[in-house]
Parts: C-alpha cells; sequence; structure tokens
C-alpha cells in the first residue's frame, strides 16, 4: 500500500451539515459535492442516509451525478443503517459504507449501555454485514480519544480482518492535543498486528481549536487520510479545515512524507460555495480562504512584498483559487464568454436554465456595477442557482422612506404561479419589506438572524444578506446579494422561506464521529 499518498476525506455535506443551522437542499448537496469532485477530491461522505428520506434521496442524487470521487454514507454499526446506506450508495461509480460505534468507557457505559465484548462484537458484525453492499468499507470506534489503548487495538484488529479497508480515530470531542493524538496514531500502527492492511484516518474536531494540528500531527506518525470540512463547518466549534490542512501538507513538505492529489486552486471558489449556501460566513482573518489572509496593510510588509513576494507569504494567493485581477466582461459580453470565464474560476452549470439565469443577472448587474470582479460573479452565481426551482419568487419591491415618515414597502410576490401584493410598514425599510411578505406567505417562521456584508469593496458594491429563521426545531438559512441592500434582504428572506417551506422530516439518530 503507497505510503507517499494522503487521501482527502471531506464530510461537509455529513458533519458539516450538522452544525445547527447549515442545513442543504438536495441541489444544494448537489452543487457542492459537484465543486468538491472538480477540487479532486479523493472522498466525499455525502450524508447520512437512515436519517431521513430526504438524506437518502440526497446521498443517492450525488452517487448518480458524481463520478470521480468515492462516494462515502455514514452508518450506525445497526444492520437496518447499513442497509439503507448500501441502497443509497448503489448508484456510486465508487462507493463506500462507514459505519461506526462508541468504544470510550463512557459512551459504552452510559449511552451504549454495552459491554465491551458487546461492542466488539457488533463492530465485526457491522463491517461483515456491509460487506454485502461493497468492499470498500470503513470503520470508526467513536470517541476514540478517550478509549482504553488495549480495547481500541482489539476492536481495530478484529474489524480489519472483518474487511474494513479503512480505520479511522475521531477525537469525536475535540479532547486530544497536537503530540498525544499524533502518538496514538502511531502507537496504534506500531502495535496492531494487522495495521498494513488498512489505511488509518483521522477525524478531529475543533473544541478547543486543535483539530487541525491534531490530524497533521496524526498524519506525522502513519495517517494517510484526513476527515476534514470546507471551511472548517461542523457540529460544536466545528471539525478540521480541508483547506488548512491540504496547504500545510503543500506549503510543508520537508515535514511530511506524503502529499495530496487535490487541486487547490478551487479551494477559495468551493469555500464562497458552501459559505454562500450554509449561511455561514467565512471570518476576514480565516487562514487560506479569508478575504485578509493574503492582504498587506502595513509598510514594512508592503515594503518586503514589493522587493520580494516570500517575504511575507508563504504560499501564492493564486495557488488556492485567490485572483485580484478585475473581470473583464461587461454589458456587451456574450453566453459563452460568460461562462467560459466562469469556467475558469471554477463555477459551472448543472443546467442551461441556470446559465441562462445567472447570465440575465449578470446582464442585470453590469447595467448597475461599472466594475464587475470575480467575487460578484461567485455571488450571483450562487443567488441565480436558489431561485431556478424556487415556488415562491420576488418580482417587484418598491419602499418608501424619509424624515420623520414610518419606512413602507409594497411587495409582489409569486406563489406558486400566482401573483400577490402586500403592503407593509415597519420600524424600517427592511422590518417593513420582511412584513410584507410574511403577510403574503404566512409562513409562521421566527427571524434569528440577519446579517449584512459587502461583497467587494465601494459604494456600489453588491451586499451580501444572510437571515436564519425557525420554524418549530426546523431552522435554515437563506441568502440574497444585490447592489442594492433592500432587493438583498428580501431576496434572502424569499431564499430562506423556500427552503423551510419544502416538506422536511430530518432526524440524526447517533450523530458520531
Amino acid at each position: 500500500m503507497s505510503n507517499d499518498k494522503l487521501f482527502v476525506f471531506d464530510t461537509t455535506l455529513r458533519d458539516g451539515e450538522q452544525s445547527p443551522g447549515a442545513s442543504m437542499t438536495r441541489d444544494e448537496k448537489l452543487r457542492i459535492a459537484k465543486s468538491l469532485e472538480n477540487m479532486k477530491v479523493d472522498i466525499i461522505e455525502a450524508g447520512f442516509p437512515i436519517a431521513s428520506e430526504d438524506d437518502f434521496q440526497a446521498v443517492k442524487l450525488v452517487a448518480e451525478q458524481v463520478q470521480d470521487s468515492t462516494i462515502c454514507v455514514l452508518s450506525r454499526a445497526l444492520d437496518k443503517d447499513i442497509a439503507r446506506a448500501g441502497e443509497a450508495i448503489k448508484p456510486a461509480n465508487s462507493g463506500r459504507i462507514h459505519t461506526f460505534i462508541a468504544t470510550s468507557p463512557i459512551h459504552m457505559e452510559k449511552k451504549l449501555r454495552m459491554s465491551p465484548d458487546d461492542v466488539l462484537a457488533q463492530a465485526v458484525h457491522a463491517v461483515q454485514y456491509a460487506g454485502k453492499f461493497t468492499d470498500n468499507i470503513e470503520f470508526s470506534p467513536e470517541d476514540a480519544g478517550r478509549s482504553d489503548f488495549d480495547f481500541l487495538c482489539r476492536v481495530l484488529e478484529a474489524v480489519i480482518d472483518a474487511g474494513a479497508g479503512t480505520v479511522n480515530i475521531p477525537d469525536t470531542v475535540g479532547y486530544n492535543l497536537p503530540d498525544q493524538f499524533g502518538s496514538l496514531i502511531g502507537r496504534l500502527i506500531e502495535t496492531i498486528p494487522n495495521s498494513d492492511k488498512a489505511i488509518f484516518s483521522v477525524h478531529c474536531h475543533n473544541d478547543l481549536g486543535l483539530a487541525v494540528a491534531n490530524s497533521l500531527s496524526a498524519v506525522q506518525y502513519g495517517a494517510r487520510q484526513v476527515e476534514c470540512t470546507i471551511n472548517g463547518l461542523g457540529e460544536r466549534a466545528g471539525n478540521a479545515a480541508l483547506e488548512e490542512v491540504v496547504m500545510a501538507i503543500r506549503t510543508r513538505r520537508d515535514k511530511f512524507e506524503c502529499d495530496v492529489t487535490l487541486d487547490a486552486t478551487q479551494i477559495v471558489g468551493c469555500s464562497k460555495l458552501v459559505s454562500s449556501i450554509t449561511g455561514f460566513p467565512v471570518q476576514r482573518n480565516k487562514a487560506i480562504v479569508g478575504v485578509n489572509a493574503f492582504a498587506h496593510e502595513s509598510g514594512i510588509h508592503q515594503d518586503g512584498i514589493l522587493k520580494n513576494r516570500e517575504t511575507y507569504e508563504i504560499m501564492r494567493a493564486q495557488d488556492v483559487g485567490w485572483s485580484n485581477n478585475q473581470m473583464v466582461l461587461g454589458k456587451h459580453s456574450g453566453r459563452n464568454a460568460f461562462r467560459s470565464h466562469l469556467e475558469e474560476i471554477g463555477v459551472t452549470f448543472s443546467s442551461e436554465e441556470e446559465l441562462n439565469n445567472a447570465f440575465y443577472r449578470f446582464k442585470d448587474l453590469a447595467d448597475k456595477k461599472h466594475e464587475i470582479y470575480d467575487e460578484d460573479l461567485q455571488a450571483l452565481v450562487n443567488d441565480s442557482a436558489s431561485t431556478v426551482q424556487d415556488s415562491i419568487r420576488l418580482v417587484t419591491l418598491q419602499t418608501c422612506t424619509g424624515t420623520g415618515e414610518k419606512p413602507k414597502a409594497t411587495v409582489t410576490l409569486s406563489v406558486e404561479s400566482e401573483e400577490k401584493t402586500q403592503v407593509s410598514d415597519g420600524a424600517g425599510s427592511v422590518d417593513a419589506v420582511f412584513k410584507a411578505i410574511e403577510c403574503i406567505v404566512d409562513s409562521g417562521c421566527e427571524l434569528e438572524l440577519y446579517s449584512v456584508s459587502n461583497v467587494t469593496t465601494g459604494t456600489d458594491s453588491q451586499g451580501e444578506v444572510t437571515v436564519r429563521i425557525r420554524k418549530g426545531d426546523h431552522r435554515v438559512n437563506g441568502q440574497g446579494t444585490d447592489t442594492d441592500i433592500i432587493m438583498a434582504s428580501a431576496k434572502a428572506y424569499v431564499n430562506a422561506l423556500n427552503k423551510i417551506l419544502m416538506p422536511v422530516a430530518k432526524k440524526h439518530p447517533q450523530k458520531a464521529v
């Protein structure tokens, strides 16, 4: 088994989606999966099929459409979970079942209420049963970071003998420190007699801000698969960030005896797509994908950069997908030029309808905005893709406000192809718009988050608005962009309504690893 290849396992669609408020629609999951495929991610964990019918159908859609990456699905060590997982990945060109059971004393006693021997037997049975559906099987001992070492060795040796080609060691609660976690991986590989028959993987959570550090330490000790997410998305404080793991390996080849085959130039585009769909903004100073990651304001730094880029930059911005070039297309540009330029920055379209929708929005934007940047196009495409099949659409919007007058909004929506108009006032223009929309739709939702950011710079910059709404226990994010922030707000709210009013029945039984 080659030891110089590090497999990148992305779990944005599974563990990332478990972030509160980060639920994705079926089509959104497919868009992210296609972006990950374009980035040449080795394994995409597409979901948890037993969680709901919607999750099952989303995984199946991804399995049908993605050809170049292995499609993995999560299942508990239960026959019903594994059978459902096997059915979901049946269309995949390359499919994997990832099954798990907890092995730490606290999980076995308090949660599973099973003896260690029973857990061992269940783990082996699960791997053997998964073999009925695929020969690509991964096993995870949940909460391995707090498990008894000797028991962990027994379980891993047994599941490798049973057919697990990948064994994943999760730091489920982000408890470990880098030297501790790395040495654990090294000891497991040295101690387990058949460790050479499997790839050792790690899945680290960021509760102490150490997910990436723990993952990299594990790689130095022999792990050859890292499970991570775009932007570090995930439950609680998140997971190891794919972009940070990949670029640390690439930048510090002197410290790692392996490399990744991922196309890093697609990282920024995928980061923006995930941020837009989930409504989780990327902090400005976030490593690799934050807008300040390659920015220099200090005079000393600027002087050094002008003399030699490497004085203050350890990697090139272009290597991860950043570009400072102004977009040269304009209002006279044609559809083919528009498509070609977007392909250059990693954006593709799933249908001609989606392309046409984005192109018309581009033409409209070119009439409003003098300078159009790649960031504008990314936002524009993300905005247009989400509206192609919406049942609720914004038709017209007018607002009226002035000193001493209560703001008023007139909104016309198309609801299931029927146009409805409502006039409402509010504490401000956005409040009036949202109240008018609610009068038409009567969703019964509660607004939990309203956030505004600029896509580029300047007073003609597109505003990007994110809203989070809740109905019962169901939360969704909506996103909208426009040079008019009131219009962007309306788009974001309508986008959220389209998501939350879709029939969704999702549950996460025993969320893991």
